[in-house]
């Protein structure tokens, strides 16, 4: 149903371990992990990030472009520059990587540019700053020096990325949301003062083509085939798997343990590709533009602990505004309440009907009535009502959004009773069924997926509905 509507200090030394997880407990969570013992390489990558300003308001445009434009291939990976893309290594020789890392940036700190020349490049699929040749060159040389010693002592192929070098802001985007995110990138200021880092993640090879879901709720397996999962766990799902899967379950991979296994979809939400990346270590280039004076005509604010610009801020927010005026609509989705059929089996009709075809309420989670149609009361049994249950989810649902002022100027409804009803129930909840009318659309009733028969039910049609005081827009077509 449709209702439209790590800024890092001086004062750390240039080269960083990371430590992103305890390996005691890690290996502990694994126990019961199927693949513990086998050889699986993991792959590496080497990022060149930026922190500081630049990060900050990069994020700013990150969180923007993704509330206004929904989320694009750019919002699966943080903002960076791709150094060498992800190769492979054995794990006992992972340590010769963090050797020439360090090695090779020592070498190139004192020629690294204070400051790294962006250029705002756009198109009908892709948005982001292009380097300049001069310190592309330099980008790359550092990539092509850490590549070939890393090659040669870890024994691995690692490839430098000596195309045009750039830092993606959005990647596979529909093509009219082109010129928002256009706008949103030009209050980006290219030049802002960052401290730049290049760092090594790793990533499982295995679940490179997976989509990442992250857990909501802890779930408790309540059959052997289940998977236990905590709050806050990934859980990597392949989604050529899953046509196989019972409605609201997905089978999945548990990055916290290794187990496999199945969980409700809806105990979880999509993740970020990167967030089961692991960083390994990181080169921090420490220039002499780090140490700056701030002018007297852009003055400093502190907002969360780090150094602003108000003037980005200001123009940031004003084309969020903007786009928000222009741009701001929303569409809910919504299934029906619970119906009667699914409380009490598809033969629920026959225990609600007299010997000579009338009804009458044989439990008191039935309707005290049914709509008058014209046609066989039968009909009722392929277009099921909802339980009285099912009618006090779908008002307090309507109050919940009230209470969260939620405007609805539009329903649009399935054709199925269970449907309509859902909408009515939730419009008394938000006080709105004087006000909004029901529009329904056929094209919304699943029958394929849902219905076990082979033809589509007989629906009571619009006028029915009307004549039994269903808020209808009979107008619609």
């Amino acid at each position: 149903m449709f209702f439209p509507n790590n800024f890092l200090s001086g004062m750390l030394p240039r080269f960083t371990t990371i430590t992103p997880y305890p390996t005691a407990a890690k290996l502990h969570s694994h126990c019961n992990d199927p693949s513990l013992d086998d050889p699986i390489p993991q792959e590496y990558a080497l990022y060149l990030c930026p922190t500081g300003r630049l990060h900050n308001h990069l994020q700013e445009f990150w969180k923007a472009s993704k509330d206004q434009c929904g989320k694009n291939r750019a919002h699966e990976i943080f903002p960076h520059i791709t150094l060498c893309d992800f190769f492979t290594c054995e794990d006992q020789k992972v340590e010769l990587l963090y050797d020439t890392l360090k090695r090779v940036g020592d070498r190139f700190s004192q020629c690294f540019p204070p400051s790294i020349s962006l250029s705002l490049h756009t198109s009908t699929s892709y948005l982001g700053f292009f380097i300049g040749d001069s310190h592309a060159n330099i980008l790359k040389e550092f990539a092509l020096a850490f590549s070939s010693e890393a090659s040669a002592l870890a024994d691995c192929h690692v490839k430098p990325c000596l195309k045009q070098l750039h830092l993606t802001l959005a990647h596979k985007f529909y093509p009219h949301h082109q010129k928002t995110l256009e706008q949103l990138a030009k209050c980006i200021n290219p030049g802002e003062t960052c401290q730049w880092v290049a760092a090594l993640y790793s990533r499982d090879m295995r679940f490179v083509h997976y989509q990442t879901l992250r857990a909501l709720f802890q779930y408790k397996p309540q059959n052997i085939d289940e998977l236990m999962i905590n709050t806050g766990d990934f859980i990597y799902v392949d989604p050529t798997q899953q046509s196989d899967v019972s409605e609201g379950w997905v089978i999945g991979t548990s990055h916290r343990t290794g187990c496999r296994g199945f969980l409700p979809e809806n105990y979880t939400e999509r993740a970020n590709e990167s967030d089961t990346w692991v960083k390994h270590r990181e080169y921090v280039f420490v220039t002499a533009s780090r140490f700056f004076t701030q002018t007297e005509n852009e003055p400093s604010v502190k907002l969360n602990g780090e150094v602003q610009n108000p003037s980005m801020s200001r123009s940031i927010t004003n084309v969020l505004s903007l786009q928000n005026v222009t741009l701001r609509r929303g569409v809910l989705v919504m299934r029906h309440g619970e119906r009667v059929d699914q409380v009490f089996g598809k033969s629920w009709l026959q225990q609600c009907l007299t010997a000579d075809g009338r009804y009458y309420r044989a439990d008191l989670n039935f309707p005290s009535t049914l709509p008058k149609r014209k046609d066989s009361m039968k009909h009722f049994e392929y277009d099921p009502p909802l339980s009285c249950c099912g009618i006090f989810q779908s008002r307090l649902i309507g109050e919940a959004l009230l209470d969260q002022e939620v405007t609805v100027s539009y329903v649009y409804s399935s054709p199925a009773l269970r449907c309509i009803q859902t909408a009515q129930h939730l419009l008394q909840g938000l006080k709105l069924d004087q006000k909004v009318k029901i529009r329904v659309e056929p094209g919304l009733f699943e029958w394929t997926k849902w219905e076990a028969s082979k033809v589509i039910p007989n629906f009571m049609t619009v006028t029915e509905l009307a004549e039994a005081s269903y808020k209808i827009d009979t107008s619609y077509r």
